[in-house]
């Protein structure tokens, strides 16, 4: 920890300079000579990136340049189209007047509008360009691309950031983590978690993500309990292009993505494609993935409208590595995989997790004129795998099966080879109205969604004969979700900005059995109202707000298992967020400060249900209470740094532990009071520091610090994870030619300085002999290993 806040405080320390170049100008609608409000001005050159909005008057200026030079102006407008220019700055203040002529064709993506918070929303947020992007995935899932962010924990159960990911935000896991899609809810309905691994290589797909702490603005979907993910695909590219990207990196991994799109055909429409393919053995033995993807999307521009149409796709086939590794073997043996050992000899080849799931969007936007705006997209999602297991010793009776005679003897148990089926339909629609006049923003949206999933096993070999393909369990489960909200948006003045949201969400979740408890009938009914209301302050390049907001979340499938005696109840979380932040042309800063108050929180306390299996239950209170620190400085042109620290209180007040007895049969009470949140570290930092020594050459130094995280709510130090500081290296060269328009090299060294750690495991604990015991098992990453990619666009 002390090394890390010494890097962190060392990046951060900027001698004084007096700011002696400026470039200042107006922005100015080109067909009738008016001012430009909001205007979106981005100032680039080696180094540095800096923002600033244009004023009431069409006004702009970039204050403390700290050289001459050449500098890179570009602007973002709805409605405009985008200019980018070239500024020498050799004068103390350079004047400029930049015209925007109006966009021939309607491409705001009004359906990204409705889940994202604005600019100046009160909300916590942050935002991740296409370049930004496009840097960072060399391959690995999703969450690794968002490791940089503020107060994300990230894991992986093969070890190297390919196959099953996790990300954790402020704590909370995937499963209180809203994502969505071009707007459209991605979450599982029924587990509420977030399978990246599904949507192999999406990030060559995207062109924008937005990362909302807290609750957010969350609209669609599963309830944001830790925070929000939006990811957006939808983009329009008016010229031809191409690109071919490979990576070849450590445990034999691959990368090769294909894309390609027409740029605008007949003045109307555009096609874009991608194909991708990954492998990797991973770091954990047998934890190999294989992952294909494709995408597809068309779309149709008018001046009023646009349609769109995409298609994602993506198989994965990946060895099951998510046993977690036994404490006692962790320093002999960090590569060890239990599963598939049950088979006598070799383990079992085939002990495989399968699944495809295929993505089906329209899209439809329409402007009836300069206030009113239309959105609403249909979608279907469809979903069907299975994941293998060979099980030595299995009860026929478990598979209702009778014990069959051989030979004159009665066989209870036999070795065998099960698929666990999941066969499901997600679809929906949402839609919202939108109108903008003079001071106020109005949208009025909603959306229902539908989830049938049919859950059934099958055994496909037996050591004993058996049905072919015989089928021991097919479990319905249907869930509907409808909500509806208005959102209001009131500029008071130049400087002011109030925020109000109010939704109604009700959610239908039945379900007809359960593996180990077939005889389990679920229909349960609830009724979320979602307030939000917030006011944030703009000027001068700061901004400051308050927001409060309250969410609601249903229990997920395995929750509901308990027992028809002890259904578990829905969550709630009161958040309230104060923030600050600065920007200008050489430095960055920001701090939010956090309470976020949770009422009938579901942990796992290690109570087993009817069936014997371990479920969550509610906890009265809890809360988390943070800071959030963020920062970036330009030292030169040469050399800039960037970074963040978070430190947070996660504490339940009262809560209780059930411990097998296995002495005495059931379960002993622990009583705790006042403990740490599971998975919560106190710190979490991350720090980037950036070296241009040479054109076309940029060398990144990216590390991350987690302090001690505890694998239950005990706050047992014996069942932790350790803290862990973890130092990267990226190298990009780029150049361009005659033959292409660009083309890259990179190279990345994960773990440079080889640290042995683990960002994810789980314990139980159990007495035997009068004495406590406990077992805790670990995912660990690996030590040094590379990627290296090469990257060609056209």
């Amino acid at each position: 920890m002390k090394r890390f806040l010494t890097t962190l405080m060392a990046c951060f320390v900027v001698l004084s300079v007096s700011s002696q170049y400026n470039i200042k100008g107006v922005v100015l609608d080109k067909g009738n000579n008016r001012p430009l409000e909001g205007v979106t001005l981005t100032l680039q050159s080696r180094g540095l990136t800096a923002q600033t909005l244009s004023a009431k008057d069409g006004s702009f200026n970039f204050k403390g340049i700290t050289r001459k030079g050449t500098y890179t102006i570009s602007t973002g407008f709805i409605g405009m189209e985008t200019k980018t220019l070239e500024v020498e700055v050799i004068e103390t203040a350079a004047a400029l007047t930049l015209e925007l002529q109006a966009q021939p064709y309607f491409l705001e993506p009004l359906e990204i509008r409705s889940t994202r918070a604005s600019e100046r929303a009160p909300f916590t947020k942050t935002n991740i360009g296409k370049r930004t992007i496009e840097q960072t995935n060399l391959g690995q899932d999703l969450p690794f691309l968002l490791n940089q962010t503020p107060s994300v924990v990230v894991n992986s159960d093969a070890g190297n950031g390919f196959g099953y990911t996790g990300i954790r935000i402020r704590g909370s896991d995937g499963t209180r983590v809203n994502v969505t899609m071009n707007g459209i809810p991605y979450n599982d309905a029924e587990s509420q978690g977030s399978y990246f691994v599904d949507l192999p290589d999406i990030a060559s797909s995207l062109n924008s993500i937005q990362i909302q702490r807290g609750v957010g603005t969350s609209s669609n979907g599963a309830g944001a309990f830790g925070g929000t993910i939006n990811l957006s695909t939808n983009e329009f590219n008016e010229k031809a292009y191409g690109s071919i990207s490979n990576t070849f990196g450590s445990f034999n991994t691959w990368k090769h993505t294909l894309r390609a799109g027409t740029g605008l055909i007949d003045e109307h429409f555009t096609v874009d494609a991608r194909l991708s393919k990954i492998s990797s053995d991973g770091f954990i033995d047998r934890a190999a993935t294989d992952l294909r993807s494709l995408y597809l999307s068309t779309a149709y521009f008018n001046k009023k409208s646009s349609v769109r149409f995409n298609l994602i796709t993506g198989t994965e086939k990946t060895y099951q590595a998510w046993n977690g590794i036994p404490e006692s073997m962790l320093h002999t043996n960090r590569t060890y995989n239990s599963a598939g050992t049950e088979k006598p000899g070799e383990p079992y080849e085939n002990e495989t997790d399968n699944y495809q799931q295929d993505h089906y969007q329209l899209f439809f936007n329409h402007q009836f004129d300069e206030r009113i705006s239309f959105n609403t997209a249909v979608f279907l999602t469809k979903g069907s795998g299975y994941y293998e297991q060979f099980k030595a010793g299995a009860k026929f009776s478990g598979y209702g099966l009778t014990n069959p005679i051989v030979g004159g003897t009665t066989l209870d148990r036999t070795d065998l080879v099960r698929q666990l089926w999941l066969d499901n339909d997600y679809y929906g629609q949402i839609a919202a109205l939108r109108y903008k006049k003079d001071k106020n923003e109005i949208n009025i949206g909603g959306g229902w969604n539908v989830y049938d999933g049919r859950h059934f096993g099958t055994v496909i070999w037996a050591g004993t004969s058996i049905p072919k393909d015989y089928e021991w369990y097919r479990l319905p489960a249907r869930k509907s979700d409808e909500n509806i909200y208005a959102k209001w948006q009131h500029n008071v003045d130049a400087r002011w900005q109030l925020f109000a949201d109010l939704q109604y969400r009700h959610v239908n979740y039945k379900i007809d059995g359960f593996r180990d408890n077939r005889d389990a009938r679920i229909n349960r009914n609830f009724n979320f109202v979602n307030p939000k209301a917030g006011v944030s302050y703009t000027s001068g390049g700061m901004q400051a707000y308050f927001s409060y907001a309250v969410g609601n979340k249903e229990p997920n499938r395995n929750d509901y298992e308990a027992g028809i005696s002890e259904q578990p109840k829905h969550e709630t979380l009161h958040d309230f967020e104060l923030g600050i932040d600065k920007k200008t042309t050489i430095y960055s800063w920001g701090a939010t400060a956090y309470y976020m108050h949770y009422k009938n929180q579901l942990i796992l306390t290690g109570k087993i249900n009817d069936v014997g299996a371990y479920t969550r239950t509610n906890t009265p209170a809890s809360y988390r209470l943070g800071i959030e620190l963020q920062g970036g400085a330009t030292f030169a042109q040469w050399i800039n740094a960037t970074g963040n620290l978070a430190f947070s209180r996660n504490k339940i007040s009262n809560s209780n532990e059930f411990v097998d007895d296995y002495d005495n049969g059931g379960q002993k009470l622990i009583v705790h009071g006042n403990k740490d949140i599971s998975f919560s570290p106190s710190v979490v930092g991350a720090l980037s520091l950036n070296l241009l020594p040479v054109k076309n050459l940029e060398i990144n130094l990216p590390a991350k610090y987690v302090s001690r995280q505890y694998l239950d709510n005990t706050q047992d130090i014996a069942r932790s994870l350790n803290f862990y500081y973890v130092q990267d290296l990226r190298v990009a060269y780029t150049l361009k030619n005659k033959l292409s328009k660009q083309w890259s090299l990179a190279a990345q060294v994960n773990n440079v300085f080889n640290k042995m750690y683990e960002p994810n495991g789980y314990t139980f604990s159990y007495i035997s002999g009068g004495a406590l015991s406990t077992e805790n098992y670990y995912f660990p990453m690996a030590g040094t290993n590379f990627l290296l990619a090469l990257n060609v666009t056209f």
